[in-house]
């Protein structure tokens, strides 16, 4: 994000915040492979980045010194086969977090940001799950707390529950709710909602959108993300998302 001296706002550094975390949030979950691949400890000191695109990169940090936005956690590689996988990923997870907002925080800085806006910006990054808690599993089970209470609303002004398939035998299951409201809907239901994303590109819900669910962990994703149709949803008895699929196979070798 290029200031440019063009005014930008806190929601605009919000943007920014959630393309990045999604970026980071696949390499930690459904690229979680190909990111274990690429943080091979032979290599120098590595770091997660997340790009504005809501895609992410292993790379060496900036020659620049000091760098044009803080950097992320260096020599996350060094520790990839000391560790137990999962608690491997928790801890660059929890690096993450406290990347994006040192970076979210510095664009405040550069833009003049006032109190008031930098409480707003903090506001709307703090109505989503950290990439802990969703690495962690945290962010699903507040999501399952949550579910039957928005249940009603859903059925009230969503799509049909023919629409959203689950993937088994019990019927379908109803769909998840936005996460956040960028309009600052009510504070009450911003709060309930706030957990409900993708499990891949880390959206909200759109009533328009296919959405599959996973039995081995309960996270809810886009059809198109999964590369999963209604059409063969419907011939899928137990649905596994790419995530769980690839521990299963690593758990046999």
């Amino acid at each position: 994000m290029d200031g440019g001296g063009t005014h930008r706002t806190p929601e605009d550094v919000f943007r920014d915040f959630r393309a990045r975390r999604a970026g980071m949030i696949k390499a930690l979950t459904t690229d979680v492979e190909k990111f274990y691949q690429q943080c091979d400890p032979e290599k120098e000191n590595l770091c997660l980045y997340g790009l504005p695109n809501e895609t992410w990169e292993v790379n060496l940090p900036a020659e620049e010194v000091p760098p044009e936005l803080p950097e992320p956690a260096l020599g996350i590689n060094f520790a990839r086969d000391g560790m137990d996988e999962k608690d491997w990923l928790s801890l660059v997870a929890v690096h993450s977090d406290a990347w994006l907002l040192a970076v979210a925080f510095y664009f405040g800085a550069r833009f003049g940001f006032d109190k008031e806006s930098r409480k707003r910006l903090f506001s709307m990054i703090n109505n989503l799950p950290t990439i802990y808690e969703v690495v962690t599993g945290t962010a699903k089970k507040q999501v399952k707390e949550k579910t039957p209470k928005s249940s009603s609303k859903i059925n009230k002004s969503g799509p049909k529950p023919s629409r959203l398939l689950e993937p088994n035998s019990r019927g379908p299951k109803m769909p998840p709710p936005k996460d956040y409201d960028d309009s600052g809907g009510e504070e009450e239901e911003g709060e309930e909602h706030e957990n409900a994303l993708c499990g891949a590109c880390n959206d909200n819900y759109g009533q328009d959108e296919f959405w599959i669910c996973c039995d081995a962990c309960e996270t809810w994703f886009h059809g198109k993300c999964v590369k999963i149709t209604p059409a063969k949803a419907e011939h899928i008895k137990h649905y596994k998302c790419p995530n769980c699929s690839s521990s299963s196979k690593r758990a046999r070798a």
